[in-house]
């Protein structure tokens, strides 16, 4: 019995080897927790692109909505390990969610395996042109003077919106009315038209809205002003230096995909975010590519593991929990 079991695993050994040599021999379905034209779905379609001519097989972005992002990540998370299904996850997904959803039924850390760091996009913090506020100092004004009054919106629960909105009122010690949405879209729209008061969304959405003048951007969480809206402060500028949030994307496969061939993926990301085109792209949204020594694996683990941790305390003092 022991020397039949002993052949069958090397029988299973050899399969997944000569599975991982030969990877990849089909299109990869790269999953996006949220809806199509936001931040996430823009940038995990420049990045697939490249990896697909890298790769020489069809990366192909699958938006999978619902539940804050954890419908996609949970698909993920059961796929089959083979590197074919993946996520394009951020610090919400896969951070923030540990602590937002009770109910989430899987720990980032442990069931899925980092592939590497795509981006990194500063957050932007914009009003309504209808809501009379022009400046940090008058949103904030506004918000202690009528506590719960004024509209927050956000791309819906467990969102990066949502967890910059949860953030920046806990910094500033201030509340607001919760609005959610299905994406960011309808959320700025809402924003727009004066229905909603503020919301905090990365560059890749806000720029052109403030830009064109639709609404007014009154600080961005970038190190120093950005070279696409010079007008606009930083937080710290803006007298709140506490609100530090920018906003990572990164790429995870299930936990158990063989090493092989998540080597292959990761050099795969690594050749993508060295093409000009590609950087030329990330830079019109404002969005950084890593340094070399933040693409891999090995960081992306440690920064999963150290972002858990230090949202917890913020989620678990507003006391959020969501379903």
């Amino acid at each position: 019995m022991r020397s039949v079991i002993a052949a069958i695993a090397a029988v299973v050994l050899c399969a997944h080897t000569a599975a991982a040599q030969n990877f990849p021999n089909r299109s990869i379905t790269l999953v996006v927790a949220a809806a199509a034209g936001g931040t996430t779905d823009v940038l995990a379609r420049i990045v697939a692109r490249r990896m697909s001519e890298d790769l020489g097989q069809s990366v192909v972005v699958e938006n999978v909505t619902g539940g804050g992002a954890t419908v996609g990540t949970r698909r993920v998370v059961r796929a089959d390990a083979d590197g074919y299904t993946l996520i394009f996850g951020n610090m919400g997904s896969l951070a923030a969610n540990f602590w937002l959803f009770p109910n989430l039924g899987f720990d980032p850390r442990q069931d899925l395996a980092p592939v590497g760091l795509v981006a990194i996009v500063p957050m932007v913090l914009s009003v309504s042109k209808k809501s009379g506020i022009r400046d940090m100092a008058g949103l904030i004004a506004a918000l202690k003077a009528k506590p719960g009054a004024l509209n927050f919106g956000h791309a819906g629960p467990g969102t990066t919106t949502h967890l910059a909105a949860i953030t920046f009122l806990y910094v500033t010690g201030t509340q607001a009315h919760d609005i959610p949405y299905r994406g960011s879209g309808p959320a700025i729209n809402d924003l727009v038209a004066g229905t909603i008061d503020a919301v905090i969304d990365q560059t890749v959405t806000m720029i052109p809205m403030h830009t064109g003048g639709s609404v007014t951007a009154i600080a961005t969480s970038s190190a120093g002003r950005l070279a696409q809206i010079p007008d606009v402060p930083t937080f710290a500028e803006a007298g709140v230096p506490a609100f530090d949030l920018t906003v990572w994307n990164a790429i995870a496969a299930p936990a158990a995909t063989p090493q092989p061939v998540l080597d292959r993926l990761e050099a795969s990301l690594k050749t993508a975010l060295a093409d000009a085109d590609l950087r030329h792209r990330f830079a019109e949204l404002a969005a950084d590519v890593p340094r070399p020594d933040q693409i891999g694996a090995g960081p992306l683990r440690r920064l999963i593991a150290s972002d858990i941790e230090r949202f917890g305390p913020i989620i678990q003092a507003v006391g959020v929990k969501l379903e």
